[in-house]
């Protein structure tokens, strides 16, 4: 099992940056594949970006390819999501998920085991 808790959202002019933070718990985490994930209001949930289990390979949605970046630190049980270059449309709520099957750079949501409850992200204009 995984535990997972986000940190780090907040509010943030257009063009500017934020970090988020992902702890992880339990045994799994150094063999799991992570993904972010965000929800805006009245949106469904979408893919943001994942990281594979060793860090070495990363994939990203096309709306935020070129200005975020996910990495990993599994000797500390974090995960990371840089963003720069922030814009209105970035705004939602930011979801941590493990996939602990074994899928290469997995997409979906329904490929996700275990969840963070979420954090907030607002840039303004």
């Amino acid at each position: 099992q995984v535990q997972l808790v986000e940190s780090g959202g907040g509010l943030v002019q257009a063009g500017g940056s934020l970090r988020l933070s992902c702890a992880a718990s339990g045994r799994t985490f150094r063999s799991a594949a992570m993904g972010w994930f965000r929800q805006a209001p009245g949106k469904e949930r979408e893919f943001v970006a994942t990281v594979s289990w060793s860090g070495d390979n990363t994939y990203y949605a096309d709306s935020v390819k070129g200005r975020f970046t996910i990495s990993r630190d599994n000797a500390k049980n974090m995960v990371y999501l840089q963003m720069n270059s922030l814009k209105p449309e970035d705004t939602a709520v930011y979801y941590c998920a493990a996939e602990t099957s074994g899928s290469f750079l997995p997409r979906r949501r329904n490929e996700y085991d275990y969840w963070g409850q979420g954090t907030q992200v607002t840039v303004s204009s």
